[in-house]
């Protein structure tokens, strides 16, 4: 998967009722403003299973909803 910055904006309208799982996001406090897509699924305990594998790269990861 491309590792290229992504507005939480453009996620939402790339995966809309997904749940998204970003690598090194942009955050404050709860807010979500961006981040890598690692992986999106609709069904969040897949995203949490699979994230064990796509996050060894990365300082922090998020899972949000979109």
């Amino acid at each position: 998967m491309d590792k290229t910055y992504i507005a939480f904006d453009e996620v939402k309208k790339l995966y809309p009722d997904e749940w998204v799982l970003l690598g090194n996001p942009v955050m404050k406090n709860t807010s979500v403003f961006g981040g890598i897509v690692l992986y999106h699924s609709k069904d969040k305990k897949e995203v949490c299973y699979i994230s064990r594998d796509k996050t060894a790269d990365f300082s922090t990861v998020t899972i949000a909803f979109a």
